[in-house]
């Protein structure tokens, strides 16, 4: 059997799913019982690391892991159950709203009081905090617009036309250096944080594991195509105005340039892309099957209830002046603006 070197290592377990699943991936070990995954709170820290290493062998693997793990049956089986149980709590826990139309409506609408993380970090963020943003969201940026291209395949016309149109500006338009997730290396460079891939995964909370989990599962499933361009949908509508806020706390304080221009990019990007993805992807999907109009409504409100979640812990967490990473994974720097 080869064994795969080049992706990260594996992090430590959270819980007795997490490190059978772990167990297995080194040693064939014996996998959670299905009533020890039924028992895992569907959001917490177990079950989302358990999730999040059945997902990563779709991306990059893990250094010691072999590659035809992937395809193990009776990890599939385990997937199968944690996604089960995962799907089945954010189908009864988001807040859906009634139409398509209502859906979008809400995101196209900037909130005159908006007080989420974006504008916490633009009016008063200090370095630290955009460094730990930064890290937690590696996990995400890292691997942005990736599980998005799966869902190609399963569009037709112009829907997959539009939606490779947007995904071809993410990876770059051909160009390497401005791949999506190369400038948030650069951005991560800045900030003093290691740009190695999964580095901060040990580090993330489960609520950020939760918002990457959501896109493999989008991703990963033909039967969950609606929800996934819903997810695409979300993050590209809210993307403009939350990266220009961003883009504003880079410079306020002192981040670097590449640090600037990960969201200043984005504030461009993302407004074309907004449009290309509601009138060509969306409307062109739902001309093709218009019975996941409520598919595409899921995987917008789904988004927004975990990005909720995970915004609602940072700033909880930054207010009481404590650090929202689960361990320390950076001394305190000093940076010279």
């Amino acid at each position: 059997m080869t064994h795969h070197h080049e992706g990260p290592r594996l992090p430590e377990p959270r819980g007795p799913v997490s490190a059978a699943v772990k167990d297995h991936l080194l040693d064939a070990g014996p996998l959670p019982r299905p009533e020890a995954v039924a028992a895992a709170p569907a959001y917490g820290d177990d079950l989302q690391l358990a999730l999040y290493l059945c997902y990563e062998l779709h991306y990059r693997g893990f250094a010691g892991v072999a590659p035809d793990r992937e395809w193990d049956p009776d990890l599939l089986r385990t997937r199968a159950a944690l996604e089960h149980r995962f799907l089945t709590a954010l189908r009864a826990d988001t807040p859906v709203h009634d139409t398509l139309d209502d859906a979008l409506a809400d995101l196209l609408v900037e909130p005159s009081d908006g007080n989420g993380v974006s504008h916490f970090l633009r009016d008063e963020g200090e370095l630290w905090q955009l460094r730990e943003y930064a890290a937690q969201r590696s996990l995400y940026h890292l691997k942005e617009a990736d599980p998005h291209a799966w869902v190609l395949p399963r569009l037709t016309g112009r829907a997959k036309a539009g939606m490779a149109a947007v995904e071809f500006d993410e990876f770059g338009g051909s160009r390497p250096d401005r791949v999506h997730a190369h400038l948030f290396a650069e951005l991560m460079t800045d900030l003093g944080l290691d740009t190695t891939y999964g580095r901060y995964l040990d580090a993330a909370s489960a609520r950020m594991l939760a918002t990457v989990n959501l896109m493999s599962l989008f991703g990963l499933h033909r039967s969950l195509r609606g929800a996934l361009v819903g997810h695409f949908a979300s993050v590209e509508i809210t993307s403009s105005p939350g990266s220009r806020r961003l883009a504003e706390a880079m410079r306020r304080t002192g981040a670097g340039p590449a640090a600037e221009h990960f969201y200043d990019e984005h504030v461009e990007a993302d407004a074309v892309h907004e449009q290309v993805v509601r009138h060509e992807v969306i409307g062109g999907l739902l001309a093709d099957e218009p019975h996941l109009a409520s598919d595409v409504v899921f995987g917008i409100d789904a988004t927004g209830y975990l990005e909720d979640r995970f915004g609602a812990e940072l700033l909880g967490e930054w207010r009481e002046g404590r650090s929202s990473l689960r361990r320390p994974v950076f001394s305190e720097i000093s940076f010279i603006s």
